[in-house]
Parts: structure tokens; C-alpha cells; sequence
């Protein structure tokens, strides 16, 4: 099949998310990156398209939208990979243009940003994927596909972390000078890596967060956003839960885990094994399900491409996301997050804050 023709805004030179979203784009071989406006400088535009090898090569987002429409053999799809501020103006350009839209999370910075771009998607015939990597992993579609068939049962008690270290003192880097600037992120801890806690907690359970109370905390000295974010959750149905996300939690470099129990029994998935999936029935021993081995079920093998035993891990998991949104550009079912689970995540963030704002409070996402 003919790989999709793909553009990107952003993920220049030294961009890290950047060469994620291209490792993961072309691991299948679904999409072929053409062309590019990869820096808001010029400059480095031009030299890191050119690094790249790209046939063609814009400074401007807006004129790439437009040249890229134009041009019969133009992208089909782009990839929006600059800082959370800079991803509705883009978005929201090629979009007007008839071009699918595959943008980084969380949505925007702003809720007012979220509002223009879910306006953006009504009125376009493109489509928009959101990047929630950790829903692209095997094991983590067998577990909620194992929710949804019951074998935990009515789920009681729903555990989520996200945990890393990199930002426990002050530090000086490209990725900690935007993500700590509350003008470009919009939120600390709590939109970086707490929005990916939350969509892992809804994508298996398939919960509804109905309130929440949260506690943001800003533990280094003079740092404008918080790095630590813990909150209880409600579920609509009665389910409980707790939420923990920490930039400042020594000892972790990226530790991802979610934990379900029901009435019937419980599942704990982790990305440090992320090719396993504990599953224990109340009363009975614990199993250790593994991607195609036995137990593994349709959903979990659909995304795997590789023998059982051989170990996949976060661009894998990146890879289904542009997989999935290949297959739905293509007309195909698939499984792939879009601006409901982007305008989820902003709600998230907003209750998060609001709740922290009054010492807890419960609030409504």
C-alpha cells in the first residue's frame, strides 16, 4: 500500500519529540515524510530540513498549508510537533485546508485554544489524531479489552502514575525551558505527563471521571509551574481512584503504571515490563499475560509485530498511534485517540488547577 504522503511543523534540530514522531511514522512504512517547516527560525528551518533530506522545505507554517494543498503530489497529513502554545494556529491552518491533523498532546495550552481548534475539526473534512502514546501498547489494549469483556467485573478501585526525575532540581535545557514556562505549556507536571495518566486510566476503563480534587505542587524554588500533581478521582458509576504525576521523583526515569481492580479481580500493566500484564482472578494465583503468548487476545496481537518473547517498547506503542491513524485516514477501523480525548485532557488540566486553586475543593472536569 502507497505510504501517505506527511508534513511536520516542528522537531527541528536537537528536538526531541520531533524524531520520535519520525522514528514513528515511518516504522511500517505507512507514512513518507515530504516535506517540512521544522523551526519558527528560518535558519534553522532551512539546515534541518535539509539534514533530513526533504524535498521540500518551508519557514512558515501558514505558506506550507497553503503551497502543500495546492500541489498534487502535497502532504496528505502533518505532524505537529512544536510546544503546547504553538499546536491550535498550525492545526487549525492545515485543517482549513483539507490536511488530517497528527498533533503531540496535550491539545493547546489554553482552554480558549482547545475551543477554536474543536471548532477547526467541525468544520474541516480532515481528521485530527492526538498522541497519547501509552494507548498504543500491546498490553495495555489487552487490558482494556479484558475490561470491557468483564473479567475484572465491576471495577471498584482505579490506580494511575506517572512518575519521572529529570526536572528534581533546576536545570538548563531546551525541553526544561518551555515545559516550565507557563506561557508555552500552559501547565507543569499536571498537562505533561498527568494528561497521559488520566487518558491511560479512561482508554482501559472506559470511565468517566465525574470529580476530582487535586493538589499541585511547585517544589523547586522559584519554578513558575508545578512538578508534582496528586488527585483523587470519582467515576461516574461509583468507581474511586487516584492519580499521581511527579517531574520530581528521584529514581524514576519514566515510570508509567496503572492498576484496575473489580469485584471479579485486578490488572497492574507497567511500561518497565511493558510486554506483560499481570491479571489476578479474585482467590486465584496471578498470571502473567504476555503479548502473543498464551492468553494474549486480538487486540493485543493486532498491534504487535513481533514474536512472543521479543521485547517492544515506547516508539513500537508510538508507531501503532500513526498506524492506527493511517488505517483511519485510509477509511479502516481503528483505535486511534482524537479531539474528544484532547478536549478530555484540557478539562483534566482545568479541574486540576481549579481544585488546587481552592485547597482541594471537589470539582467537576
Amino acid at each position: 500500500m502507497r505510504a501517505l504522503r506527511l508534513g511536520m511543523v516542528g522537531g527541528g534540530s536537537g528536538a526531541f519529540i520531533g524524531n520520535v514522531h519520525r522514528m514513528a511514522a515511518r516504522l511500517d512504512g505507512h507514512f513518507e515524510l515530504v516535506a517540512g517547516a521544522l523551526s519558527s527560525d528560518p535558519e534553522r528551518a532551512q539546515r534541518s530540513g535539509k539534514d533530513l533530506g526533504l524535498p521540500r522545505i518551508y519557514t512558515d507554517f501558514a505558506e506550507m498549508a497553503r503551497a502543500e494543498a495546492a500541489r498534487p503530489d502535497g502532504i496528505e497529513a502533518v505532524a505537529i510537533v512544536t510546544p503546547n502554545h504553538l499546536h491550535s494556529a498550525p492545526a487549525r491552518a492545515f485543517l482549513e485546508q483539507g490536511i488530517h491533523v497528527i498533533c503531540d498532546k496535550p491539545l493547546t495550552a489554553t482552554q480558549e485554544d482547545a475551543r477554536d481548534l474543536a471548532a477547526a475539526c467541525a468544520a474541516s473534512s480532515a481528521r485530527f489524531f492526538l498522541t497519547h502514546t501509552y494507548s498504543g501498547y500491546a498490553m495495555v489494549r489487552q487490558a482494556q479489552a479484558m475490561v470491557a469483556a468483564g473479567e475484572v467485573g465491576t471495577i471498584r478501585v482505579v490506580q494511575v502514575e506517572y512518575a519521572q526525575d529529570w526536572l528534581t532540581e533546576d536545570t538548563a535545557s531546551k525541553q526544561a525551558d518551555w515545559r516550565t514556562d507557563p506561557a508555552r505549556s500552559g501547565a507543569g507536571a499536571v498537562g505533561d505527563i498527568g494528561t497521559h495518566a488520566w487518558h491511560l486510566a479512561t482508554f482501559v476503563t472506559g470511565l468517566e471521571v465525574e470529580a476530582l480534587s487535586a493538589e499541585l505542587s511547585s517544589f523547586v524554588p522559584g519554578r513558575r509551574v508545578d512538578d508534582n500533581v496528586q488527585a483523587m478521582l470519582r467515576f461516574r458509576g461509583g468507581a474511586r481512584g487516584s492519580l499521581w504525576a511527579s517531574q520530581v521523583a528521584p529514581g524514576h526515569d519514566n515510570a508509567v503504571r496503572l492498576r484496575v481492580f473489580g469485584d471479579k479481580g485486578g490488572l497492574d500493566w507497567s511500561q518497565d515490563t511493558a510486554t506483560q500484564l499481570t491479571f489476578t482472578r479474585f482467590g486465584q494465583p496471578r498470571q502473567i499475560l504476555t503479548q502473543n503468548g498464551p492468553g494474549a487476545l486480538d487486540a493485543a496481537r493486532h498491534v504487535s509485530r513481533v514474536p512472543a518473547g521479543h521485547p517492544e517498547g515506547y516508539i513500537e506503542a508510538f508507531a501503532n498511534i500513526y498506524a492506527e491513524a493511517a488505517r483511519a485516514i485510509r477509511g479502516e477501523a481503528a483505535t486511534v485517540p482524537g479531539i474528544a480525548d484532547g478536549l478530555g485532557g484540557m478539562a483534566f488540566i482545568d479541574a486540576c488547577l481549579r481544585s488546587s486553586a481552592k485547597n482541594g475543593a471537589w470539582v467537576s472536569p
